[in-house]
């Protein structure tokens, strides 16, 4: 263990060493290109937030502060220095219901729980767990987001009315005949914008280039279609940085109205599985984007602190009035992209986003919906794995399966059940295949013995396999089970040796088993009359884990 340990000493030397290298080369030049890199994510940031916020259900503001809270916080404490965090799709649609069926004070005491849960999460360091997660499912998982957030858009295509519980911030009829067609249009447009700008320049972000200059065609010529204005007025709704919670249970909302949600058991009882949900979804869309900036950058590790980092981040935003986020994607590779690489860029992105807040919120106000659906139709373009239709026919038909099917929870449930699914499924799949590959080829020794070579593992799945492949009542005095092309996995096939010896015995016949570690040396209760020992037996570990022994699960790796 000590070699291990060292080794892991050296390479957080190097990291540190790596870190102080960065901050003594940071020149005024690398100081411009992180301050510009933030810029560009500050202004791109700002339509996707108040978008996001319309899914949701909330106020755009709402999606604005959490952009900002949430952005500073990870950007200075994160795993992942260049990683962008704000409110998200995939977020906003599970909080939606939410909203629509409590209200919006539940969903700040819902964020503020979510930020505690990611928080012994990173405690716990339950981050690795990421690992577990096969490719099919993310397949499945980014696909059923696309879906979601383009469902989430249909609502748009309604006329702006009286806010309804089971339709959320819109009411009222489609929009049809001109309305309809000039929504349309300009859809279209943004998102031909959004397309062709960065075949032209990368100088400006595309998706602010799309709503800047939809924006604007809309205003100088007067067409009237739905704006964000129409719904609510941005400026001065809701103070910034407020408290939103009757922490004294008395039911007195004072100033904030409604904002307050007494903290009683029946609030615990709504929110906790709302905070579940958003926690892992949060933490699933964090870690995927940790890796993928990881691997851009040359950097590892880092999946505790980001947990900590989206737990803390969350936590503040609640109390401030924020919908709640986790690590943007999208966003993130703008930023990496642009010459972000530390924690300046991510800072000043945050920062950029509250002077437009300050300054810029009856902008927003005149920005046309059908800009925001532009936006939000090529994300969902750009996250669909299209990709995975052209491989249908190619992988597996177990594989496909759950691509499919984790698409199809997605859309029906929400993005956690969803990989919670996907993994119970490709794991009981991989079960099955490997409880179907356990065989032996047999053949009598020099000294009258039958040999039984066993291939394949042996788990709980395959003991069945396993018991029926001897005879006992025909086979001869001696019988000898060979390991050498097999593992025994855990307690089930150590059982399973244990009912073999069993039946032999009763039969009047020796059993001799070869070629099992120590572990299974130990564990055995007959060891002594049944193992065969040999200077070639295998070490690895049965039913033990990383190295955590205690009682009788003893032995060598």
């Amino acid at each position: 263990m000590l070699k291990p340990t060292l080794a892991a000493f050296a390479s957080r030397f190097k990291s540190n060493e790596a870190a102080r290298t960065r901050l003594v080369e940071f020149t005024p030049s690398v100081i411009k290109t992180e301050l510009l890199s933030g810029l560009t994510v500050a202004l791109a940031l700002v339509p996707e937030a108040v978008a996001f916020a319309f899914v949701a259900g909330v106020h755009p503001l709402v999606g604005l502060y959490a952009a900002f809270i949430v952005g500073l916080i990870t950007a200075l404490m994160g795993g992942r220095p260049g990683m962008i965090s704000g409110a998200t799709g995939a977020l906003a649609v599970v909080m939606v219901a939410l909203v629509a069926q409590h209200g919006v004070e539940y969903l700040f005491a819902t964020v503020i729980l979510m930020g505690i849960l990611q928080i012994l999460a990173g405690v716990f360091h339950l981050g690795k767990f990421i690992r577990l997660v096969p490719h099919p499912v993310m397949l499945g998982f980014v696909n059923g987001l696309a879906i979601v957030i383009f469902l989430a858009q249909l609502s748009q295509f309604k006329v702006p009315g009286t806010a309804e519980a089971s339709e959320g911030i819109f009411s009222g009829q489609w929009l049809s005949g001109l309305p309809l067609f000039l929504m349309l249009a300009l859809i279209g447009l943004t998102m031909a914008i959004i397309w062709i700008m960065p075949r032209i320049t990368n100088a400006f972000p595309a998706p602010l280039a799309g709503i800047g200059i939809v924006a604007t065609i809309v205003i100088l010529f007067g067409i009237d279609v739905p704006r964000v204005g129409d719904l609510a007025s941005i400026e001065g709704s809701l103070p910034p940085f407020h408290i939103p919670f009757d922490l004294g249970g008395t039911g007195e909302t004072g100033l904030y109205g409604t904002l307050l949600a007494p903290l009683t058991l029946e609030t615990l009882y709504i929110i906790l599985p709302y905070a579940v949900i958003l926690a892992a979804i949060g933490l699933i869309e964090s870690l995927l984007t940790l890796n993928l900036v990881g691997e851009i950058t040359g950097q590892r590790g880092g999946a505790s602190k980001e947990c900590v980092a989206q737990g803390v981040a969350n936590t503040v935003t609640g109390f401030f009035g924020g919908m709640g986020g986790c690590a943007m994607i999208g966003q993130s590779m703008i930023n990496v992209k642009s010459g972000g690489r530390t924690r300046l860029s991510g800072a000043s992105a945050a920062l950029f986003l509250l002077a437009f807040i300050l300054v810029g919120s009856s902008l927003i106000e005149q920005i046309p919906l059908a800009a925001l659906v532009g936006v939000m139709f090529m994300v969902v373009i750009g996250t669909f794995a299209w990709n995975s239709l052209r491989i249908m026919g190619k992988i597996p038909a177990m594989d496909a399966f759950v691509i499919v099917l984790v698409t199809v929870v997605t859309v029906m449930t929400d993005l956690a059940i969803a990989v919670v699914v996907g993994v119970i499924v490709s794991a009981l799949a991989y079960s099955w295949q490997n409880a179907t590959r356990i065989w032996a080829k047999s053949h009598i020794s020099p000294e009258g013995a039958k040999v039984y070579g066993i291939e394949g593992p042996l788990f709980f799945g395959s003991t069945d396999g396993f018991s029926e492949i001897f005879d006992p009542q025909n086979d001869p005095a001696v019988v000898v089970v060979d390991f050498m092309n097999s593992r025994v996995v855990d307690q089930s096939a150590l059982q399973a040796l244990e009912d073999l010896a069993t039946r032999y015995e009763a039969e009047g016949k020796t059993l001799q088993l070869r070629h099992l570690s120590r572990d299974c040396h130990h564990l055995l209760k007959r060891a002594g009359q049944l193992v065969v020992d040999a200077d070639d037996d295998p070490e690895y570990g049965v039913a033990v884990d990383y190295g955590v022994r205690t009682g009788s699960f003893s032995g060598g790796h």
